[in-house]
């Protein structure tokens, strides 16, 4: 069996992208032989269902921070692997849900939602609208030639908006480890928590730990284990039998119970036209572009040095190219905006993935599982959730990434880097990036004595058996 390597040398003309982009069996597929194809097929089903049974609870997780259902994560993490393994540059990548996006969609969803006099239906469909535009950019981007662009975002901001993030997740789930109801910005639930010091559920903060435990512990025996539905299922035992009757808030007591029928067409919203409005969805089509183009080219990268990838490299035009078919399918299927994961990647590979079939493999298990789980996934309490995201956040930063910006790139990188770290949680994603990325581009040319590319820190292949989650 052979396949074609037109991404071994990236075509230069619209025309030619054009191809390329709609060369579906291309060299992503290389490794898929004749003489040795049955081997391969059961190697990307093993990696399939082992990131599977690990994305499962990850996908909720992340979809109920964003302000989301649980079973939207389900559907988006499933849809989205199958629209970028079809279309996407990388024949490695894993796409679903990820970290990077939570304070975004959140605050949107948070902003048009019931808390503002919205609607859920109406701010999902505000997040569909922002995601398609975002979508249709991200594709021109990839057919214009500009995947060699997002290289150039200097790896201090890159490691400092990682941080950044990682520190809004972990303060956004607080209050749900603590066993307390509160919703909206960072600095709301740090309100919350400071004011309700004496309603705080210890029984669901200890859940929250051990779930957190059991999800780091697991994974330093094995990357195959599945940790976090592990760590996740003997909780929900421990909240039901034990626990019981200690007013440990469950999933279902939240969002009901999880539907299987995963699949629903949600078509886009706009609200009444506004200046505000206009406003709002520059600012969230421009944060959606940037998270997926710089997070995509990295885990990209990424996944080709951790496969030790000697064949055709991933293509960055393509990969745009997909991204934004991702952006734009996912959504308008009760998904929302996803991309490359990192962890999810690397886990992949490691469990042995060597073409795109271990995605599709992904997809289909995912949805089967899900669909026979969806009654127990129900029962799972708020803080093992939450206990899941913590470990996300406390994986996102890397001291050796770090230690690199910190040694290797300078002065000035380091301060952009503390920069960017701090603003992130303390503003807003957009606001924190961009400020940052002027400060590069004045005062750059005056204090980078050492340039910084983002390729050495911020896609280096995970070093521990726990895997690399930043910027997921």
């Amino acid at each position: 069996m052979t396949t074609t390597t037109q991404t071994a040398n990236p075509p230069n003309t619209l025309a030619g992208r054009l191809r390329l982009f709609f060369t579906f069996f291309d060299s992503r597929f290389e490794d898929l032989e004749k003489k040795s194809w049955k081997k391969t097929v059961y190697r990307d089903f093993s990696a399939g269902l082992v990131v599977a049974l690990t994305a499962i609870p990850m996908a909720m997780g992340f979809a109920m921070a964003m302000g989301l259902r649980p079973e939207q994560g389900i559907i988006a993490g499933a849809l989205a692997c199958a629209v970028g393994r079809t279309f996407g540059g990388s024949k490695y990548q894993v796409y679903g849900p990820t970290a990077a996006f939570i304070p975004l969609i959140a605050s949107l969803m948070a902003k048009y939602g019931e808390a503002n006099g919205g609607s859920f239906a109406a701010a999902h469909g505000m997040l569909v609208f922002v995601s398609v535009i975002a979508g249709i950019v991200l594709m021109l981007c990839g057919l214009l030639g500009l995947g060699k662009v997002a290289k150039k975002v200097p790896a201090s901001i890159v490691v400092g908006f990682t941080i950044g993030i990682a520190v809004a997740i972990a303060l956004s789930n607080s209050t749900d480890a603590l066993g307390l109801e509160g919703s909206g910005s960072v600095r709301a639930r740090i309100a919350t928590i400071a004011t309700s010091l004496s309603q705080i559920n210890w029984y669901a903060f200890a859940l929250a730990i051990l779930t957190f435990a059991l999800t780091r512990g697991l994974l330093k025996i094995s990357i195959f284990i599945p940790a976090p539905l592990i760590a996740l299922g003997a909780c929900t035992v421990l909240s039901a039998t034990v626990l019981q009757g200690q007013d440990i808030t469950l999933i279902r007591d939240k969002y009901g119970s999880i539907p299987t029928s995963f699949f629903v067409f949600t078509p886009p919203v706009l609200p009444s036209a506004s200046l505000a409005v206009i406003i709002d969805c520059i600012y969230y089509v421009s944060a959606i572009v940037f998270v997926s183009g710089v997070e995509s080219l990295l885990c990209s990268s990424m996944a080709d040095r951790l496969a030790q990838n000697k064949k055709t490299p991933f293509n960055a035009d393509k990969e745009f190219w997909g991204q934004g078919l991702v952006q734009i399918i996912t959504p308008l299927v009760n998904g929302f905006p996803c991309t490359g994961a990192l962890a999810r990647t690397a886990t992949s590979i490691k469990a042995g993935a060597l073409t795109p079939l271990a995605g599709y493999f992904k997809f289909a298990l995912k949805l089967v599982i899900a669909y026979f789980l969806a009654s127990q996934l129900e029962r799972i309490p708020l803080a093992c959730i939450a206990g899941i995201l913590l470990w996300v956040a406390t994986n996102m930063v890397k001291k050796a990434e770090i230690l690199e910006v910190w040694h290797g790139a300078g002065r000035f990188h380091t301060a952009l880097m503390i920069y960017t770290a701090i603003m992130v949680p303390m503003t807003d994603f957009l606001t924190a990036v961009l400020s940052a990325l002027g400060i590069f581009i004045v005062f750059g040319r005056f204090f980078d004595k050492k340039p910084a590319t983002q390729e050495t820190p911020a896609s280096e292949a995970p070093s521990s058996p726990d895997v690399q989650a930043a910027a997921e």
